[in-house]
């Protein structure tokens, strides 16, 4: 098993109803972009993946890392943080946004979003109408990786994890404490 970090550069291909996905992600010490696949279900373009699996060469599309496991991790460079924000993951913040802010902030600003996004008022060009639509989807954000982590740590696969926040959204951790059986029957 082999263990590589990546940045998501490109999604070619992701399933929403398997999470199947082919990524190109940029990996240290490799010139190329590299192709990840597998049930990377919610890996969004900017993020950061840690990734266990291993190299295969697929006949047709050539070398390809195939990730077994994975998990993000918040990016700690000032190109990652602006290339995460500006993906189109945090609604209200695109790219120009994403650049404006961490000037703005630089290696803090994920926590500041964490932790006191109305400073984002102190950027210029945000208001209060921006920045209440970027603490919401933050907060959204945050809630699906935590069910993810949560049924993953319980070693339900990627792919199913997905099926079961569709099924019971921001309730999935509480429905599936109180009665993990009812999976059987409500999930397809």
């Amino acid at each position: 098993m082999i263990k590589i970090r990546c940045v998501v550069e490109c999604i070619t291909y992701q399933s929403p109803e398997t999470g199947y996905s082919v990524l190109k992600c940029a990996v240290k010490n490799y010139k190329d972009l590299v192709t990840v696949v597998g049930n990377l279900v919610d890996a969004n373009v900017g993020s950061v993946l840690l990734n266990d699996g291993n190299w295969k060469v697929d006949a047709k599309y050539g070398r390809q890392f195939l990730a077994e496991s994975w998990e993000e991790t918040m990016p700690a460079t000032v190109f990652g943080i602006e290339k995460y924000l500006g993906s189109g993951l945090i609604k209200g913040v695109g790219p120009k946004f994403a650049k404006k802010i961490v000037q703005q902030f630089d290696t803090d600003t994920l926590e500041i979003i964490e932790t006191d996004v109305q400073r984002l008022l102190e950027v210029p060009g945000i208001g209060k109408k921006r920045v209440d639509k970027i603490a919401e989807s933050w907060k959204r954000q945050k809630e699906i990786k935590n069910v993810m982590f949560f049924l993953q740590d319980h070693g339900v696969s990627t792919a199913f994890a997905a099926k079961i926040y569709r099924q019971y959204g921001n309730e999935s951790i509480s429905k599936v404490k109180e009665n993990p059986f009812r999976l059987a029957d409500d999930i397809w």
